[in-house]
This record gives structure tokens, C-alpha cells and sequence, in this order.
């Protein structure tokens, strides 16, 4: 134990904090206002939408932090934002009792594909340009809302953006950082935060008791395990793979099905691992040293961790910032991951249509038989690819018979 707290000091950044602190700001004041949502629906009391808050806060957090330590590499793991939109278009169709059988059934299906070793098979079948065709169009829309939230409040996020592109010149480990303290100080000035009332205290969790239904079974365990699987352990091993991290899926899944398992009966729904949030902690600027970003998942954690046992407190607190400045402050930290992503997807000719197609279909948000882009753009992708390959493969080798013939 010594030992493991010497490492940690030792590898400890600034940058790396601030990265995993961006993460958490990016998931509570996004992701986070779908459960609200859900919780109007269900018409569930305030103490009941903190004990949420608390089991997806936890079980996120120590998921997080123990996969982090153990690989040294950023792993940052949440909530299921997917799965949270289902709870919307079903409550209050099902009780709040048969939402957490559902969440139990589906965290045991997810734990069985993931110790049984068919998603790392699965993840290895998927060429790297498909891959990353996916993984830019999920980040794609991030970038797009820096510049839509000009539309509202212009100076403060062009001033962002002045504040990046000089940070980047100056001091670019610290980007971040001084593009989030000038939207902060921007946003007081000009009289921008949102009011609210703060109140600390701890979070209590409350016990619900699971019930199963055929209902709850087949309209939010089997779509939860679907999007689950597709679109967020997918695309997070697949943002893993793309930055040079060789991680089993395996223990990932098998440890956030756990967590999912731990949580669920105080309404914390499945725990998955993150992708979009998690490019925020595998660049260059959570540290240079590709082997000691793996703090910014042990901060972000960290921060999960309070947040989850300040539950209404701390999600008042991320309540002060305007809606623009979060959606600014995401596009400006994903803009290298977006950059990397679409160079990756169209780097190799064979697979630069099929990359080209899985990016579109992704960013295009389609929802066709209830699945979601990300679903269907890799199915669309990987179906291009197998029919292009042989052409593709033919149009390679030319060039060489070519030459071989001079």
C-alpha cells in the first residue's frame, strides 16, 4: 500500500487532475440532466433522485479508480446516458421497482458476454478506420456545439476560444485549465450563472426493493444490455485501442457489471465504460507521458466520489455554470481527439469508404428499430467493408503488379 501511494505521488499532475475534473464536469452537467428528466417522469422524490445520483457517482468512481491503478491506464467508466434516455420514454409505464429488477437482469447478461472473452473477439474483428470513423462521429457533435453555443452567449465563448488557441501556443499542458477559469471568471462578470440554492450535506441512499415483469424485461433489459454493449463499451474500447492501450475488455466489463450489481438497488443504473469523457483523459493534454495519464482516471474517480456523497450539493454547484460554457468547454478539450480520430479513419485506403460511412451514419443521431447511431453506423460500416475488401484488396495490389511488371 506504501508502495502503490509513492507511485501516485510520484506520477501526480495538475494536468491530469484538471483532465479527470473535466470529465466529471462534462458527465454532471450533461448526461446528469437526463436522470432528472427520468425522475420527473417516474415523479420520484428529491431524497430518491439523490440516492441516484449517489449509486451511479459511486459505482462509477471505484469501477474507475481500481481499473485505473490496476493497468495504468486511464479508464474512466459512468453511467449508461443511453440507458437513462430509455427510463424517459418508459416511466411511468413501469415502477421504479421494476426498473431495478431490469437493471439487475441486464448487468448479469453484460457480466456473462464479458467473462466468457466474445467481446475482445468481437473488438478484434473491427478494423481500426471503422473504428475510429465511429469514435469521431460520437465527438463530432461536441465540436459542433462550441461554435453553436456562440449563438447564445458569443463573447464569453469566442473569449474561450481566443483563450484556447493561446494557451495552446504558450502553455498547452495547461490548456484546459486557463480556457475553464476564463469561462468561469467570464461567466460571473457578465451575470451568467444560473441561480441556485446551496445547501451541503451528505447523500443518503435509499434501499428500492427489484421486481421483474415481462414488461420491464423486454422493453428496458434487453434494449439497456444492447446499448450498453454497442454503444458504450464499443466505442470505449475502441477509444482505448486507438490510444495504444492494450486492455483486456474482459475485466472491464466483468468489474462495471459488478459495480452495476452494487448499485442498482439504490437506483443506480448500469455502469459502462466511457467514451466520450474518457478522450478527454487519454490525450497529450493530461500528460505528455502516455503512462502517467492514467492519474486522470484515478482523479476522475476522485471527483465521482464527491459528487456522489455531496450528491445535491455538488450538482447544484455544477448547475451555476451556463449550459453554453460546459457545451464550449467539451468541443475545445475533444478537438484533439476529433482530429486524431478522422485522421486515423480515413489513413488507410481499403478502409476509407466504409470509415467514411460508419462516421456519417454516426453523426447523422439515426434511431431506426430503436437503436442508436452508434449501432447502426458500425453495422453499416462493417458491412461496407466486407463488401469492399475484395475490390479494395484487388486495387492495392495493382499498383505492386504494376511496378513488379516494369
Amino acid at each position: 500500500m506504501t508502495s502503490l501511494f509513492k507511485t501516485l505521488k510520484e506520477d501526480w499532475s495538475l494536468s491530469a487532475i484538471v483532465a479527470g475534473f473535466l470529465a466529471v464536469l462534462i458527465s454532471y452537467s450533461g448526461p446528469l440532466i437526463i436522470f432528472f428528466q427520468a425522475a420527473q417522469k417516474a415523479q420520484v422524490s428529491p431524497e430518491m433522485m439523490i440516492s441516484w445520483i449517489w449509486g451511479i457517482s459511486i459505482g462509477a468512481a471505484l469501477t474507475g479508480i481500481y481499473l485505473s491503478i490496476r493497468f495504468k491506464t486511464p479508464i474512466i467508466t459512468a453511467w449508461s446516458a443511453p440507458g437513462t434516455a430509455l427510463l424517459v420514454t418508459l416511466f411511468p409505464n413501469i415502477s421504479l421497482n421494476e426498473a431495478v429488477g431490469a437493471y439487475i437482469s441486464a448487468a448479469i447478461v453484460i457480466l456473462i458476454v464479458g467473462m466468457t472473452g466474445y467481446f475482445d473477439k468481437l473488438l478484434k474483428w473491427i478494423p481500426q478506420g471503422i473504428a475510429a470513423g465511429m469514435m469521431a462521429g460520437i465527438l463530432f457533435q461536441f465540436g459542433l456545439g462550441l461554435f453553436h453555443a456562440t449563438d447564445s452567449l458569443p463573447l464569453i465563448v469566442f473569449s474561450m476560444l481566443l483563450c484556447y488557441l493561446l494557451a495552446r501556443r504558450f502553455s498547452p499542458r495547461y490548456s484546459m485549465l486557463w480556457v475553464l477559469l476564463c469561462g468561469v471568471a467570464l461567466s460571473f462578470l457578465l451575470g451568467k450563472m444560473n441561480p441556485v440554492t446551496m445547501d451541503f450535506h451528505l447523500a443518503i441512499p435509499q434501499f428500492i426493493r427489484p421486481e421483474w415483469s415481462w414488461y420491464s424485461t423486454l422493453n428496458l433489459a434487453i434494449p439497456l444490455i444492447l446499448v450498453s454493449l454497442t454503444g458504450q463499451f464499443l466505442p470505449g474500447m475502441a477509444i482505448l485501442k486507438l490510444s495504444h492501450y492494450d486492455v483486456p475488455a474482459k475485466p472491464i466489463i466483468a468489474s462495471a457489471s459488478l459495480a452495476s450489481l452494487a448499485v442498482a438497488c439504490v437506483g443506480g443504473i448500469t455502469i459502462v465504460l466511457a467514451s466520450i469523457t474518457a478522450a478527454l483523459c487519454m490525450g497529450k493534454d493530461a500528460h505528455e507521458l502516455k503512462e502517467k495519464r492514467y492519474i486522470a482516471g484515478v482523479a476522475n474517480g476522485l471527483f465521482y466520489i464527491l459528487g456522489g456523497l455531496f450528491a445535491g450539493s455538488l450538482v447544484a454547484l455544477f448547475s451555476l455554470l451556463p449550459k453554453e460554457l460546459v457545451a464550449a468547454l467539451a468541443g475545445l478539450a475533444l478537438l484533439g481527439a476529433i482530429a486524431t480520430n478522422m485522421r486515423m479513419a480515413m489513413q488507410e485506403d481499403t478502409q476509407r469508404e466504409a470509415a467514411l460511412m460508419t462516421f456519417l451514419a454516426t453523426v447523422s443521431g439515426m434511431h431506426f428499430l430503436g437503436l442508436s447511431s452508434v449501432f447502426w453506423g458500425m453495422c453499416i460500416g462493417m458491412a461496407a467493408y466486407l463488401i469492399l475488401i475484395k475490390r479494395n484488396s484487388i486495387l492495392a495490389a495493382a499498383p505492386q503488379a504494376s511496378s513488379d511488371s516494369n
